[in-house]
């Protein structure tokens, strides 16, 4: 299968993967190559990744669509994070969190100003 995520300003990945796991408002899912077209609505959280030579990837991702069609599968998303390990994951999204909020901060009192 092919996976393309989209962000609002660039492609994240452009890529053939073997299976992908998600999570909706009811639950995970799985995606195989022979999996039926579907459309689901993705909830925060922690998108599963894994390449045909066994390697797995995780990225957290925000609120977006998935699109699955014949060997093509969408996301689009607002935003989205990988990490090295599922471990480090979450430092990475504290760290860049963090950093939103000083940038949210400083335009805020920008404007008000």
């Amino acid at each position: 299968m092919n996976l393309k995520i989209l962000l609002p300003t660039r492609i994240m990945m452009d890529r053939e993967v073997d299976k992908i796991i998600a999570e909706a408002a009811n639950g995970s899912f799985g995606i195989l190559p022979r999996h039926i077209d579907f459309l689901a609505a993705l909830v925060p959280g922690i998108l599963s990744i894994e390449y045909d030579n066994g390697k797995e990837e995780f990225l957290a991702i925000d609120e977006g669509i998935l699109v699955k069609q014949d060997s093509k599968v969408l996301i689009s998303t607002r935003d989205a994070v990988s990490g090295p390990e599922l471990g480090k994951l979450r430092e990475v999204v504290r760290e860049k969190f963090e950093t939103l909020d000083d940038q949210e901060k400083k335009s805020r009192t920008a404007l008000a100003k």
